[in-house]
């Protein structure tokens, strides 16, 4: 188990996009319609999500994007937790605020004085449960290396990065100044690449930033065979085995292969149900793992953490959880809720 300093307030600080999710229950003849790649994240100017969401009947608006649902995931779990990421000071920009601190998470970051609104995610939910996303990330795009909280993130166990953000280059250098300023100050760095399409658009941005900056990588099977250019999810562990870093890879129903020190360990999901929206379902998981690592537990037991958030938070509408996962974690994995940070 890779160690993170015990001397920092914050377990986890993550930087990504400041999004308000707008979910809408569709059928499949929509995402045709509308041209969006089923389980896909498509981006989208102002005008066109504007358009778009003219065009739906949105269910639930509440405060998302990736990195901020983990967050969100690892404050209900008990962590210390810290965000970067811009907003506006407009209607979706004061929501986001008001929601994030209201869980607990430290979010310094002040409104952004200029550029485009908050940015928002349409989340078209099918029936099968799959998620699609059409997103206008707006001012959260525009993260630089100015929006830093330097002090904030040198206080962070965990510094993690959301893949999305690679979409703008003023981020990625944002991202590499970050994640130095962390390792200097004796944190981890860990990097989910959020979807596949991101990776096909920067594949060697995020291969360099991999093998200078990562100790902690989080994937689906489509994004690291993406990134590796292999056919299968075996040959990318058998690639990743062989690097000096912690791998979690999720697999969907099939639950999660976890790499470290050479070692692999095959997760099973935790058992749930049903499955009503898979929206958050690998953010929830990073949440349980980093959770686990900042408190020194074993990979497997981070996996099994990581499971047991993703199945809450697939069990119901919306990216975030609907009850306490520390008290499901007593209740689920009593052994495991014992650890101290």
């Amino acid at each position: 188990m890779v160690a993170a300093d015990s001397h920092k307030r914050h377990d986890v600080v993550a930087i990504g996009h400041a999004i308000v999710d707008v979910l809408v229950r569709v059928h499949g003849d929509v995402l045709e319609r509308h041209g969006l790649p089923k389980g896909g994240m498509t981006l989208l100017d102002q005008a066109q999500a504007e358009a778009l969401y003219n065009a739906l009947e949105p269910e639930l608006e509440t405060s998302g994007g990736s990195a901020a649902n983990t967050v969100a995931g690892l404050a209900s779990l008990g962590s210390s937790t810290g965000f970067i990421g811009r907003v506006c000071d407009d209607r979706l920009g004061r929501i986001f605020r008001h929601d994030i601190t209201a869980i607990g998470v430290c979010y310094p970051t002040p409104p952004s004085p200029g550029g485009g609104a908050t940015g928002r995610c349409l989340v078209l939910i099918t029936p099968d449960a799959e998620r699609t996303m059409a997103t206008d990330p707006g001012c959260a795009g525009e993260l630089g290396e100015d929006d830093l909280d330097l002090p904030l993130i040198q206080q962070a166990r965990v510094l993690y990065l959301e893949g999305y953000l690679f979409d703008d280059p003023g981020a990625k250098a944002a991202f590499r100044h970050a994640a130095t300023t962390a390792r200097h100050a004796g944190g981890l760095v860990a990097l989910s690449l959020s979807d596949g399409f991101c990776v096909e658009r920067h594949r060697d941005d995020f291969r360099a930033m991999l093998t200078a900056h990562v100790d902690i990588l989080f994937a689906n099977g489509e994004e690291i065979m993406a990134l590796l250019q292999v056919d299968t999810v075996a040959q990318a562990v058998e690639h990743l085995r062989q690097r000096p870093l912690i791998a979690a890879l999720t697999c969907g129903a099939q639950g999660s292969v976890v790499l470290g020190g050479g070692l692999v360990h095959a997760i099973p999901p935790h058992p749930l149900a049903g499955v009503v929206d898979t929206t958050g379902a690998g953010d929830l998981y990073a949440a349980g793992f980093l959770h686990g690592v900042t408190r020194h537990l074993p990979l497997e037991d981070c996996g099994r953490i990581g499971s047991l958030a993703a199945a809450e938070v697939i069990s119901h509408l919306g990216p975030r959880p609907a009850v306490s996962l520390g008290c499901l974690l007593r209740r689920e994995l009593p052994r495991l809720a014992m650890a101290p940070p």
